[in-house]
C-alpha cells in the first residue's frame, strides 16, 4: 500500500512548488549541495534535497524554528546501532520530502500494532525541513575508555569535548552526547515531528540526553535572508560565512581531505559546537541603551559599528573615543570575537532563540542556543570563546549551562546512509 505524502493532502500546487524550489536556485553551483527556497510565498512548500555531498541543514538558508536533541547510545552491539542509522536515513528522507515514516506510515498500517508514524504531521507540509547529524566524541571512546563499536581510531583530533571556559556553569544533564540530531523547519510541528519519530525508532538503541527547542533563528545563512535579532534586541552574525560565500565556506566550514587522517571519512564534513546560552533578560533591559551599545560595540538600531557606517562596514577598532580610550571598546563584543583577532577564523552560526519558561527566581528562562558549523574547533571557535569568557563586558549578561561538540559527517549518496563512511 503506498502512503499519502503530507503535501499531497494539500493539493497539487503545493507539491509542484517545493519541487520546483528544490531543483532551482543554487543547485546548480555546487553538485549536492541544497537549493535555497525562494520567496516568501512557498516558504511551507519548500523542500531540501536529502542526499547530496553535504548533509543539508548547515549551508541550507536558516530555517526559523529548531528542534535539537543529543542523545547516549545505550547498546554496545555495532550492527544494531549502523542498523538504526540505515533506518534513521531512510525516514529522514521521507520526512524531508514530507512524507510520513516507513510503508503504511500513520493509519495505513496494521491496527494491532503500533503506527510507523506517529501521526502529529498528517496534513502538514514539507516546510523547508532538514535534518541534520552529529557523532560525539564518547562515541568512539566512552568518558572511562571504552572502544564499543571499534571506531576509537577513526576519533578526529579535533573531535575532544569543549573545555569548561570561565564563567561556564554547565549541568551534565544539558551537556554533550554520543550522537545529536538537529530538524530545522519553517513549522515548529514539523520539526518535533522529525525529531519525535527518529527517537522512537531508536527505543533500545538510544536514549535521549538533552533536547532544545527554538524559535528565531539568531543568523543568516544566506545572502537572501535579512540578519535576525536575539533577545537583547540587537542584530546577531552580521559576519556570518553565508551559502554564497564557497571559498570562505571550503576555508571555515567543511573538513578538508587530509585535515587528519584518522578522521578522513569526515572530509567534507563539518563540525558542531552547541551552547546554551542563558541571557539575565530581566537585568539587562534596565541597562541604559549606551550602555548596551557600548557592551555588544554596535547600534542597537541599524547593527553598525559605533566607529561609523552601515551593519556591514567593517569596524575601526583603532579610531579614537572618550576617555583615552576607542569608541568600540577594549571589551567590546564585536572587538573580541571578530575574525581580525584570531587569524581570520570565521564560523558559520545557525542558532537560535529560546524561552523555557520561568526559572526558580521568576525571571525568564531564556537565552540563544548557539550553533556553529566549523572546520576545526581548535581554531574557529575555541579561541573566540576563551577571549570571549575573559574579557568580554556581556558575559556579565550571560550564562553558559550546556555545552557539546560533534562531528558531522559528509552528506549520503544514493544508496547510502548516515555514517556509512565511518563505520566501513
Amino acid at each position: 500500500m503506498s502512503r499519502v505524502s503530507r503535501r499531497g493532502l494539500l493539493g497539487g500546487g503545493a507539491a509542484a512548488a517545493g519541487l520546483s524550489l528544490a531543483a532551482g536556485g543554487f543547485a546548480a553551483g555546487r553538485a549536492g549541495e541544497a537549493a535555497p527556497a525562494t520567496g516568501e510565498p512557498g516558504l511551507d512548500a519548500a523542500t531540501y534535497p536529502f542526499r547530496g555531498a553535504r548533509q543539508a541543514g548547515i549551508a541550507t538558508p536558516a530555517q526559523d524554528r529548531l528542534h535539537f536533541v543529543a542523545l547516549d547510545v545505550v547498546t554496545e552491539d555495532r550492527a544494531q546501532l549502523v542498523d538504526l542509522l540505515q533506518r534513521w536515513t531512510l525516514a529522514a528522507e521521507q520526512m524531508t520530502r514530507g512524507e510520513e515514516v516507513g510503508t503504511y506510515g500513520a493509519v495505513d498500517g496494521p491496527v494491532n500494532l503500533p503506527p510507523e508514524d506517529t501521526g502529529e504531521g498528517i496534513g502538514l507540509p514539507a516546510s523547508g525541513l532538514t535534518i541534520t547529524i552529529g557523532f560525539g566524541p564518547t562515541l568512539f571512546r566512552t568518558a572511562d575508555g571504552v572502544d564499543r563499536f571499534g571506531i576509537a581510531d577513526r576519533r578526529p583530533a579535533a573531535l575532544e569535548r569543549l573545555p569548561h571556559f570561565t564563567a561556564d556553569a554547565l549541568v551534565p544533564g544539558r551537556s554533550d552526547g554520543d550522537l545529536c540530531i538537529q530538524a530545522c523547519a519553517h513549522d515548529p510541528q514539523v520539526a518535533v515531528h522529525a525529531v519525535r519519530n527518529l527517537v522512537r525508532m531508536g527505543f533500545g538503541t538510544t536514549s535521549v540526553r538533552w533536547s532544545q527547542l527554538g524559535f528565531g533563528r539568531t543568523s543568516s545563512t544566506s545572502t537572501s535572508q535579512q540578519t535576525p535579532r536575539n533577545l537583547f534586541g540587537f542584530k546577531d552574525g552580521t559576519a556570518n560565512v553565508k551559502a554564497e560565500e564557497r571559498g570562505a565556506l571550503d576555508e571555515h566550514v567543511w573538513v578538508q581531505p587530509g585535515d587528519d587522517t584518522a578522521g578522513d571519512w569526515l572530509a567534507g564534513g563539518s563540525y558542531l559546537v552547541a551552547r546554551r546560552i542563558g541571557m539575565t533578560i530581566e537585568v539587562w533591559d534596565r541597562q541604559p541603551l549606551g550602555d548596551q551599545e557600548a557592551f555588544v560595540g554596535r547600534t542597537k538600531g541599524t547593527g553598525a559599528p559605533l566607529s561609523g557606517g552601515d551593519e556591514f562596514t567593517e569596524p575601526d577598532f583603532q579610531m579614537p573615543g572618550s576617555n583615552n580610550t576607542t569608541i568600540i571598546a577594549p571589551d567590546a563584543h564585536v572587538r573580541l570575537v571578530h575574525p581580525a583577532q584570531h587569524g581570520g577564523a570565521r564560523m558559520l552560526r545557525r542558532g537560535y532563540n529560546f524561552v523555557d519558561g520561568s526559572n526558580d527566581l521568576g525571571g525568564l528562562d531564556a537565552g540563544l542556543f548557539f550553533l556553529a558549523f566549523v572546520r576545526d574547533p581548535r581554531t574557529h571557535f575555541i579561541p573566540q570563546q576563551t577571549a570571549m569568557a575573559t574579557q568580554d563586558a556581556l558575559m556579565e549578561y550571560l550564562r553558559t549551562d550546556g555545552s557539546a561538540l560533534f562531528a558531522v559527517p559528509p552528506g549520503v549518496g544514493d544508496g547510502e546512509h548516515w555514517g556509512q563512511s565511518l563505520f566501513a
